[in-house]
C-alpha cells in the first residue's frame, strides 16, 4: 500500500479516485449511498478542499485507488449545516471548547477489496499527524465503524442512543 498526503488542490486532481472509492465504499449496508450521493460527495469536496488547513491522504494498492480520508481544522464559531446541527443537538455548548479548533476528520473511505489490512486505521495516523486532538463522527447503523474506532482508542461523546455518534482522540 502506498499512502499520500496531499494538499487541497492535489486532492481535486484526483476526484474521480476519490468518487470511485467513496462509491464502493458507502454503497453497501449500512450507508446504501447512490449515484447521486456519489455525485454530492464530489461537490462537497470541490469546496471542502478550498478550507483552511485541509488535508487529505489517499491510499493505492499496485496502482488502484484503495482508500482516502480528508479532513481540517473546525473553525470557530462551531458550524452549522451538513452534520453540525445533529453534533450541537447531541453534545450542546460543549462543542465550542470540545471540537472548535481541533482536526475534524470528514470522510475515511476504503474500498471493500482494501479492508481488513489496517488501511482505515494508517489513513487515519497519516491525517492526524502530530495534532493536539482530532474529532469524527459516525452513523449509529454504522456498528462496524463503532467498533473500528473503539478499537483504535477513539473515545465516544455521544450516548447510546444519540442520533449521531461522534468520536474524540487526543495524543
Amino acid at each position: 500500500m502506498n499512502l499520500e498526503r496531499l494538499t487541497g488542490q492535489e486532492i481535486l486532481a484526483r476526484t474521480p479516485h476519490l468518487v470511485k472509492i467513496y462509491r464502493a465504499a458507502f454503497g453497501g449496508p449500512p450507508w446504501h449511498e447512490d449515484e447521486r450521493a456519489a455525485d454530492a460527495f464530489a461537490e462537497r469536496l470541490t469546496a471542502d478542499a478550498q478550507r483552511p488547513g485541509f488535508t487529505a491522504v489517499l491510499a493505492s494498492d499496485n496502482g488502484e485507488p484503495a482508500g482516502f480520508g480528508t479532513a481540517w481544522r473546525t473553525p470557530r464559531p462551531f458550524p452549522t449545516g451538513r452534520a453540525y446541527d445533529l453534533v450541537r443537538a447531541e453534545l450542546g455548548d460543549a462543542v465550542e471548547t470540545r471540537l472548535v479548533g481541533a482536526l475534524e476528520v470528514d470522510e475515511l473511505a476504503v474500498s471493500p477489496h482494501a479492508r481488513g489490512r489496517g488501511l482505515a486505521g494508517r489513513i487515519l495516523d497519516l491525517l492526524r499527524g502530530r495534532t493536539d486532538s482530532c474529532w469524527l463522527l459516525t452513523a449509529p447503523q454504522a456498528a462496524d465503524a463503532i467498533r473500528f474506532y473503539e478499537r483504535l482508542g477513539w473515545r465516544r461523546l455521544t450516548g447510546p442512543r444519540a442520533n449521531i455518534v461522534v468520536f474524540s482522540r487526543s495524543p
